[in-house]
């Protein structure tokens, strides 16, 4: 078993390449791929019921141990990405598919990638992992709520129907997998262990059967919906800091939401595109190639904030040994 947790470990550690490697196959071939369209509603509500397995009540300890931090980034990720979204469709006149597609993933949570770079960080995992619950539980009434406000200028939206699916592919998920731990507690561990490398395997797909779907809009418009979906999130992360600091908190906080705020639950913005805007291909698009993206930008960005900290933390023992 300990062999099959390395090779899943890898995998995780290799996503983006993954993801990388799916996308580009479901361009060359995408009848291998598109059919997998009608399966994104459950693999995005097995990714949840993964996630579901995974939290326990301490996961919202963070909420009374660091209210402000926990508000700060919880109100960030409903605030700055939808913002950011408006505003980058508004100033590059963005088509109105592309448009819509780019407000819905800026109104997705954050999703459980963000823990993963926030370890990786050297940031505060604990307040990233109670934001991105509270976030996603909250993300039944504000995502659908957020994005009409926004969105509803360039398409017809019901709220409603959207509120439904995401209680049906989020919250229910996500309360069946806390059921499931709360009942079988150790028995389930094994199983909680095998999940990340499920929920790569499921967001692989997704991104991948979104791809295939829309080729043609993506050969023609993929160039600019990449650079919306880059400027997107390294503003994401940018402000996510600066509010850190702005809040005063600590800078192993900072780190946390800045990475809350630019990574979003880009699975969750796919399968609701491909619910309700089905008429419509291209508003997945910005939701898949995200996915894509943030896979590398986060890593990246942990990587150089895990550089600093070494650094920092080798200066200081430099610095008590001269003491000694």
């Amino acid at each position: 078993m300990s062999s099959f947790l390395r090779f899943s470990q890898w995998i995780q550690k290799t996503f983006a390449l993954w993801v990388l490697l799916f996308a580009a196959l479901a361009l060359l071939a995408p009848a291998a791929f598109v059919w997998l369209k009608v399966y994104i509603l459950w693999m995005l509500g097995i990714i949840m019921f993964g996630m579901g397995m995974t939290l326990t009540l301490n996961d919202f300890k963070g909420v009374v141990q660091q209210p402000k931090a926990v508000v700060v980034a919880v109100a960030a990720q409903f605030m700055v990405m939808p913002g950011l979204a408006y505003v980058l469709c508004q100033l590059l006149q963005l088509p109105a598919e592309i448009a819509v597609g780019v407000i819905l993933v800026g109104c997705c949570p954050g999703g459980t990638a963000s823990n993963v770079i926030t370890y990786m960080a050297k940031g505060n995992t604990a307040l990233s992992v109670t934001c991105t619950a509270v976030a996603t539980l909250l993300a039944p009434i504000l995502t659908p709520a957020i994005f009409y406000l926004l969105a509803s200028q360039w398409i017809e939206i019901n709220a409603l129907a959207m509120l439904g699916s995401i209680l049906q592919v989020v919250l229910l998920p996500i309360i069946l997998g806390l059921m499931v731990r709360a009942i079988f507690k150790q028995k389930v561990q094994l199983y909680i262990q095998v999940m990340p490398l499920i929920s790569v395997v499921a967001i692989v797909a997704i991104v991948a059967a979104i791809i295939a779907g829309s080729k043609a809009q993506i050969l023609s418009s993929g160039l600019l919906i990449l650079a919306v979906v880059v400027l997107h999130n390294a503003l994401g992360y940018l402000l996510g800091f600066w509010l850190g600091q702005y809040f005063h908190l600590r800078y192993a906080d900072c780190k946390a939401v800045a990475i809350e705020v630019g990574m979003q639950n880009s699975g969750l913005g796919v399968a609701l595109a491909a619910v309700h805007f089905a008429a419509s291909p291209m508003t997945a698009v910005p939701s898949a190639i995200f996915s894509l993206w943030h896979n590398i930008s986060g890593p990246a960005l942990a990587s150089y904030w895990a550089n600093q900290h070494a650094k920092i933390t080798a200066k200081q023992t430099d610095l008590a040994e001269l003491k000694d």
